[in-house]
């Protein structure tokens, strides 16, 4: 197993590598990059030009070069009409610009070898500062929705797998598929509507993942406070989220229920309890548990944007999508390079929970 383990972490290396360089030069070569945004604001052409800098000519080619320092570049820019040269060429040095595509690439990485993830363009903090302050958010969504999902789960994926094609087996599947039909951002503002004053009852804040006053509760209330916050969100974040599991659970078991060690078991006089929880339960649940990691990390990170800006959660995924937006580079490379590390590395976990789980599993003789 150590041997397989040792693998799996090299191979890891060329799979972020080949993840970066494709997300870089995708993002590099797609118009509207920082330069271009900066150039538009200090040309008056984009919403809010006088927000990160202010004044013309003399005093904007000042405050350039207090953020950035010398450089140049022969690159001309859409709307960098009226702009001096210099300015223009401030700005690419501030960015990182002034250097070729492959050779920003290699410092990046050199850097993010190091975990050094820079500053971010526009916020005038470093990404690591970001990241601390928005994970505790994203981490109670994504551990609240992944534990509640695999409570409820994998006991109706059982019950449905003993009652298959009864009809408490037709109406759970009929409800949990209409929940995964359905965007849970559209149950987000409907749990709004009825529960949070939108226009029935009053029961829940709208807003925040803790009230105003939070500091100032005592350990019991400052508790209470929290998941009185929290409930609809990942009320929200749930309800799509039972389809899959649910019915991954049930096939599983039915799989198993099927084998011809449950038949014996069954003819040795053994009780229906013991032969599905003694037996059956460890090799289906194979499947479910070792899936657990990824699938903590998949709904951490790619499920709550919408969730995040409706509840107004300033988390990780709110984050990344005006980083996306305003092209702020340091903060979207660097959370992809994290989160694409952590992802991988969740894999290699999950194929080690396989082995924990079952015993008899080898992937190294798989491999031989």
């Amino acid at each position: 197993m150590l041997a397989y383990i040792v693998r799996r972490l090299f191979l890891i290396i060329p799979t972020l590598l080949g993840i970066m360089i494709i997300n870089f030069v995708i993002v590099q070569l797609a118009p509207g990059g920082p330069v271009e945004q900066l150039i538009a604001e200090l040309s008056g052409e984009a919403v809010g030009a006088t927000e990160r800098f202010s004044g013309s000519g003399a005093d904007v080619n000042q405050q350039v070069q207090e953020r950035g320092g010398e450089g140049g570049s022969n690159t001309t820019y859409r709307g960098a009409q009226g702009l001096d040269p210099e300015v223009i060429k401030e700005i690419e040095r501030m960015f990182g610009f002034d250097k070729p595509m492959h050779e920003r690439f290699l410092l990046m990485m050199g850097n993010y070898l190091r975990f050094d993830f820079g500053e971010s363009y526009f916020r005038d903090r470093r990404v690591v500062e970001l990241v601390l302050e928005k994970m505790p958010v994203s981490i109670s969504l994504g551990l609240w929705t992944t534990l509640i999902v695999y409570l409820v789960c994998i006991p109706l994926g059982i019950a449905k797998a003993t009652r298959d094609g009864s009809r408490f087996d037709i109406w759970t599947s009929g409800v949990v598929v209409v929940g995964y039909a359905v965007p849970s951002f559209i149950f987000a503002v409907l749990l709004i509507v009825v529960f949070s004053g939108g226009r029935y009852l009053d029961w829940f804040p709208l807003r925040g993942l803790v009230s105003e006053d939070f500091d100032s509760l005592g350990p019991v209330e400052q508790v209470l406070d929290y998941l009185w916050h929290i409930t609809l969100p990942v009320l929200a974040l749930v309800i799509g989220g039972f389809a899959t599991l649910t019915m991954l659970t049930k096939n599983s078991f039915l799989d198993q229920i099927g084998q011809q060690y449950v038949l014996t078991a069954r003819s040795k006089g053994l009780t229906e309890g013991q032969v599905l929880y003694g037996h059956v339960f460890r090799n289906a649940m194979l499947i479910v548990i070792a899936g657990f990691p990824s699938a903590f990390v998949g709904i951490l990170f790619t499920g709550s944007l919408l969730i995040e800006v409706i509840f107004s959660l300033d988390g990780l995924g709110l984050l990344g999508f005006e980083a996306a937006l305003s092209r702020d580079y340091p903060v979207m490379f660097a959370t992809l390079y994290f989160f694409t590390l952590l992802g991988l590395i969740m894999q290699l976990i999950g194929d080690i929970t396989y082995t924990i789980v079952d015993p008899r599993i080898d992937f190294e003789s798989r491999e031989t």
